[in-house]
């Protein structure tokens, strides 16, 4: 039975994070350097071509969007959540 990924936006130019609300999700953080890499990578791509492609945002390459994303996961302004409920991967805001 394979998982479904749900991925929740965190553009650059998003509100800043300490204005949002706290990540809406019930369940456990997920340290992104435990996860593979070609992992995280197709992670971080699926999110990006949604989460951009929704936006209209045609000025950066797929590759700009993702190296954007690794960077606010490494700089801990995003983080990877698994949702227990809805048994779903995201991506959401860092504290």
């Amino acid at each position: 039975m394979s998982k479904s990924f749900e991925i929740v936006a965190v553009p650059e130019d998003a509100v800043p994070l300490d204005s949002q609300n706290e990540s809406r999700e019930n369940g456990v953080e997920i340290p992104f350097e435990r996860i593979e890499p070609v992992t995280l990578r197709n992670l971080i791509a699926e999110f990006v071509t949604r989460e951009w492609d929704e936006s209209g945002d045609s000025r950066h390459t797929l590759d700009d969007k993702i190296r954007q994303v690794a960077r606010q996961l490494h700089e801990k302004q995003a983080k990877v959540v698994f949702d227990l409920k809805s048994g779903t991967c995201n991506i959401v805001p860092g504290r």
